[in-house]
């Protein structure tokens, strides 16, 4: 893909959640949350001293990226925090996170918005969380010598990073100081685009999040009446084609019991 494609995406994209946010309640989260611009009159500098920015896709990276922002936090006290979301899934359940001295929607990408909005946070470090790669932010970071670490990345071949079309992808790769990856596959793949000096395998920080919850865990009295001893299922923030295949499974299986938490909690999906 080259850059000319890449900024009609983004144009494409801009326009059609804009369209879908007359009747999608998500989509016009999505446009109102970034109408607001707080982060134009709200800068962390000064609060504290330098800044360090964590951007998370949704409320699954958060909790993925968690662990790591709040070492970061501790070990860094004299450093703001910015948490940034693209989806309001995120935004909307963590904007009142008491571990970020600020929460906001990351702008749409683009020249203007990824320049103005770096400058306003002028971050000291960037910690991006898995996946979600935005060319003219990563650029303007790498332009302005901003270290930025990608924690808990995951890579597969049918990527855009490892196909013929991808170099404008390949250059936002290039663009972090250090890939912390996964699993050794990730960091296979990424030797066969030169990126192999920087990469680290350090595994999921998933799973150090769910050690600290299940470390903080205490007795919900509906679910343990509910469980009541039976061989129980738990499923967490899936998605329809999850939901069908369980309930496939739910109809086969009359002896489990089932509690299933969807990633769309609107009314009419629960």
């Amino acid at each position: 893909m080259s850059l000319f494609l890449y900024n009609i995406f983004l144009s494409a994209y801009n326009g059609g959640i804009r369209l879908a946010a007359l009747w999608n309640p998500k989509a016009k989260l999505w446009v109102r949350g970034r109408q607001a611009k707080r982060w134009r009159a709200e800068s962390t500098e000064g609060k504290k001293g330098k800044t360090i920015w964590m951007h998370c896709a949704s409320l699954g990276e958060f909790e993925q990226g968690r662990p790591v922002l709040e070492a970061l936090k501790a070990a860094y006290p004299a450093y703001s925090i910015v948490l940034t979301f693209f989806s309001p899934s995120g935004y909307e359940v963590k904007k009142d996170y008491a571990g970020a001295d600020a929460v906001y929607y990351l702008p749409m990408d683009g020249k203007n918005n990824a320049a103005q909005f770096i400058d306003a946070v002028n971050p000291a470090l960037v910690v991006w969380v898995k996946y979600e790669y935005w060319y003219y932010y990563l650029t303007g970071l790498q332009k302005r010598n901003i270290p930025v670490l990608l924690i808990s990345g995951i890579f597969r071949p049918g990527q855009p990073f490892f196909t013929w079309y991808g170099r404008v992808w390949q250059q936002m790769l290039h663009c972090f100081t250090m890939l912390f990856v996964q699993n050794e596959a990730s960091k296979n793949l990424l030797g066969t685009v030169g990126i192999s000096d920087k990469v680290m395998v350090t595994g999921d920080t998933r799973f150090d999040r769910v050690l600290q919850l299940a470390a903080q865990a205490e007795e919900i009295p509906a679910i343990t009446a509910f469980c009541s001893g039976s061989r129980v299922l738990v499923a967490g923030s899936t998605w329809e084609d999850d939901e069908a295949e369980l309930i496939h499974y739910v109809r086969a299986h009359p002896e489990v019991k089932f509690i299933i938490a969807p990633h769309e909690i609107n009314p009419a999906n629960l």
